[in-house]
Parts: structure tokens; sequence; C-alpha cells
């Protein structure tokens, strides 16, 4: 199970970010519609036609980088703001996400589940071995 450990969560990772990223450019998220009144909330400036094509290419871009080898340290910083970004909405947009106190929609349960993503990442990360530059500058 070790084995396959890595190799796996790289690729579940890669699957569930890519496959979501992908959604957004053909229009066929089933999350635009959060996207879009989370946007029109907080950055009412930007047409959604162009955040959602930026979205779907960060998120395909995670799922990317999770994929190939050395490239987590990438993925991990790119997954930081769009973690933050997605829980956004358990407080902005209350009304979409919870039909009562501490019962989810459909919507809020889709946002908690990126604890799991989260949980992964960080087991990903515990396991990278310390950065350590090509070329030591004295």
């Amino acid at each position: 199970m070790k084995r396959l450990l890595f190799p796996f969560s790289r690729i579940a990772l890669f699957t569930v970010f890519f496959w979501f990223g992908i959604l957004k450019l053909f229009d066929a998220s089933p999350a635009n519609t959060l996207v879009s009144d989370l946007l029109e909330k907080t950055l009412p400036f930007i047409t959604f036609g162009h955040f959602i094509i930026l979205l779907g290419v960060w998120e395909m871009l995670i799922g990317l980088a999770f994929l190939i080898p050395r490239m987590e340290r990438v993925a991990i910083v790119l997954l930081i703001p769009h973690m933050i970004t997605t829980f956004i909405p358990l407080i902005l947009l209350p009304q979409v996400t919870w039909q009562s106190f501490f019962v989810p929609t459909l919507e809020g349960q889709y946002i908690i589940k990126n604890l799991v993503i989260i949980a992964l990442a960080m087991g990903l990360a515990a396991h990278l071995k310390p950065f350590e530059p090509k070329h030591k500058n004295c």
C-alpha cells in the first residue's frame, strides 16, 4: 500500500483539479453559479467569462503540478489561495451553502469536502525532501 500511496494521491489530485478545471473552460461546471455569485460579491469589476477561464486554467495547472514529480511545491503554492477562496462562500454566501446551523447544502458539502484535498496535499508535502537550491551562493 505504501508503494501505491503517492502515485495514487498524485493521480487523484490531478484528476479532481484537471477535470473540474476543464469543465469550467467548457462552461459545463455545476460550480459556475456558485463562482458567479461569489465573484459578484467580491470582485464585481471582473467579468465572469474572463474569471471562469482563469479559474479553470488555474485548477488545471494545480492538477498538472501534482502529477509531475518535483512540482509538488508549485502545486501547493497554487493550491493555498485556491483553497482559501473556495471556503469564502461558507461565510459570504450562507444562503447558498447552509440549510440551517451546521447543516450544509449540497454546495456547502462540495466546499467542506475540500478539507480532504487539503489533508491529502499536506500528506504529500510532509514527505517532500527539504528544498535545497542547486547553487549555493556564499
